[in-house]
């Protein structure tokens, strides 16, 4: 490796998922050396009492411990790692608590992030290669929050962040198994309620654009795991993922492809994390009823975001 090339890390800790990339960072460009994701649902139960619970927290720092190794072999220091939390560590009372036990026997130092902080860096790590930033408009559909968010000036950013999830919905709303009609049609309607607050936002998004389209960009685990859905891969391959084009009759079809099935017929579809089974219902509800209510014909799938865009964002 030459001297001019540095090896850095990032650390993406979600309700639902816990994210690690490592990355080769030089004047030529850029190499992904490791790029893992593994669902701890940290944020379990967290949308009725405000605190990790001892299971999940246990889930999550097992984890992170062989994340800090992963991290020690690619020569790391896991001090130096740049990690962050998101909507579960800004909603859980008990959870800086939980971030200095793991600094403590890790050496992994936690960054909350705001709202604001947590959309920007996710925009800024989902463009893909010949993207107009200025015409992008990036969701990020989270466990525990679901963010929308433009810069279409180059400068400030235009987002918002609703209190809608994937973990958040199913807990709240898709109880039964199979989901009964009045469990989905109750979740529709609480999501298309907070979409419906950002019509206005959509509005004068399109306002602030000077010419062309919007590109509407879907980044984590849902909208990857729907492109993969829609393929009917069975392996993660980023390459195949990033630019694919989901419309909004494709989301549809595959909430009305999970709304039937059990969770665990869920786990059997090609393409389907088995972990992520009894939540990608609420997830793939959420996609499509943003695209319905916000007017986007297509969505194009990035395997990218928030861990590509701190890294940018902040230093340790």
């Amino acid at each position: 490796m030459s001297e001019s090339f540095t090896v850095r890390a990032s650390i993406d800790l979600g309700t639902n998922t816990c994210l690690l990339l490592v990355k080769e960072c030089g004047p030529g460009g850029d190499r992904v050396l490791h790029d893992e994701s593994t669902i701890v649902r940290l944020g379990e139960g967290v949308a009725h009492t405000r605190q990790l619970n001892p299971s999940a927290m246990s889930r999550a720092k097992e984890c992170l411990i062989r994340y800090a190794g992963i991290a020690r072999s690619h020569g790391v220091d896991p001090g130096k790692i740049v990690a962050v939390g998101t909507a579960q560590a800004r909603d859980a009372g008990n959870a800086r608590e939980f971030f200095d036990s793991i600094e403590s026997e890790t050496g992994i130092r936690f960054r909350i992030l705001s709202g604001d902080e947590e959309a920007r860096a996710t925009f800024l790590g989902a463009a893909l290669p010949g993207m107009d930033s200025q015409r992008v408009v990036v969701m990020d559909i989270g466990g525990g929050s679901t963010e929308l968010v433009a810069i279409p000036e180059g400068r400030a950013i235009f987002g918002e962040s609703l209190g809608i999830g994937a973990v958040k919905i199913t807990e709240n709303f898709l109880k039964s198994d199979p989901v009964t009609d009045s469990e989905f049609w109750a979740a529709e309607n609480a999501i298309d309620e907070m979409l419906g607050t950002l019509k206005h936002w959509r509005k004068e998004l399109e306002t602030r654009i000077r010419e062309g389209d919007l590109q509407f960009v879907a980044v984590a685990g849902t909208a990857v795991t729907l492109a993969m859905l829609q393929s009917a891969s069975s392996k993660f391959n980023p390459i195949e993922i990033d630019g694919a084009v989901l419309t909004r009759g494709d989301a549809h079809r595959l909430v009305e492809e999970l709304k039937w099935r059990k969770v665990d017929e869920r786990k059997l579809m090609p393409g389907m994390e088995p972990k992520r089974a009894d939540v990608i219902l609420a997830g793939a509800l959420i996609f499509w009823r943003a695209m319905e209510v916000l007017d986007f014909r297509e969505a194009v799938i990035s395997t990218r975001g928030l861990r590509y865009g701190v890294l940018g964002e902040f230093t340790t």
